[in-house]
């Protein structure tokens, strides 16, 4: 098991060069005849991260661990695929659940028992809408992402865990009675977003980084890469990131989270993958649509402010709407299976 530290985030900023840096490291690991393990990542969380309604859900499977021997490769199996690509040696394993929160993984028995090992890297994500009970509402995962964050230092005092924010859903926002119907898009996603960094600052000693998911799936909305409204058709030349539900994630949605991922926690741009990035074909997207969606990831970590900022922007003006916006939003909640 390694225990090395993240990339720092400078490196992480410099096109090229955490590539280049992990290319070297790798090499020499290779002239040394080195046998150490891979590093050891795990990824907790539900259907958004297991691709519930997309091929993805069992491609590769065999390339990674579910833990819950249920035969996913989703997400997952898409960042064993890049990291593949850049030269990087990683062993991922998964555990799942449809329609859970974080508590679900530390409060049933038998799931606990699986991810109390040792990791190197964990990353975690809960409910779509943060809470179903209470929608927008972080309190239980800021709650549970310091109580599983203390299992996994309690096994390894240096691994390195990031949460995941994850995306607006167009049903909530176009058809069905939520706190966003009728809001723009990227309203949801900018909503969960901070949620995951109010998790983040409460819990300073358990979380590296939020690993904007949804963000980039309103960077590609806002930059005509991906459809705004699939109800109203997709629009000539742009993706739709979502699934035939509108709320899942197409393969070309799952494909971008992972990408999000791959770029934060392995510090490798995603730009380097390029346009014969091999998984994205067997998905079925086309090299102009893979380098789109990796040129996507790759601004949005760009933009990510440093970990030691969460706190101010936090106490900042940003913190006082996003308060006011979650009372009102408290009043509608909605359920939904992620």
């Amino acid at each position: 098991m390694k225990t090395d530290k993240p990339a720092p985030a400078l490196l992480r900023r410099i096109p090229g060069l955490a590539a280049a840096r992990g290319a070297a490291l790798l090499a020499l690991g290779l002239a040394m005849g080195s046998t150490q393990a891979g590093t050891s990542i795990l990824f907790i969380g539900n259907s958004f991260t297991y691709g519930a309604l997309a091929s993805v859900q069992t491609w590769n499977a065999g390339t990674v661990t579910d833990l819950n021997g249920t035969g996913i490769g989703g997400v997952p199996a898409l960042f064993k695929a890049f990291t593949v690509q850049a030269g990087l040696d990683y062993d991922v394993s998964l555990e799942t659940q449809p329609g859970s929160n974080l508590d679900f993984h530390y409060n049933t028995p038998a799931r606990k028992a699986l991810i109390d090992r040792a990791w190197d890297k964990v990353v975690m994500h809960g409910q779509s809408n943060l809470d179903f009970q209470a929608p927008n509402n972080p309190a239980k995962i800021s709650t549970y992402t310091g109580l599983l964050g203390a299992i996994f230092q309690a096994r390894n005092p240096n691994v390195d865990i990031s949460l995941t924010a994850t995306w607006s859903r167009a049903d909530l926002t176009y058809v069905t009675a939520s706190p966003w119907l009728g809001m723009p898009i990227d309203q949801m996603g900018k909503d969960v977003h901070a949620g995951y960094l109010v998790a983040a600052a409460n819990n300073p000693t358990v979380v590296s980084r939020v690993n904007p998911v949804g963000l980039a799936w309103n960077r590609a909305f806002a930059d005509g890469v991906a459809d705004t409204n699939p109800y109203d058709g997709i629009d000539p030349g742009t993706i739709n990131l979502w699934a035939s539900d509108s709320y899942h994630a197409s393969n070309a949605g799952y494909y971008l989270h992972a990408l999000v991922v791959f770029g934060m926690v392995t510090g490798v741009d995603p730009r380097t993958l390029g346009s014969d990035e091999t998984s994205a074909g067997q998905l079925g997207l086309t090299g102009s649509h893979a380098t789109a969606l990796q040129a996507i990831a790759a601004a949005e970590i760009a933009a990510v402010p440093e970990p030691d900022s969460w706190a101010l922007l936090l106490l900042g003006g940003g913190m006082v709407a996003w308060l006011a916006r979650r009372r009102t939003l408290q009043a509608h909640p909605a359920k939904s299976a992620a």
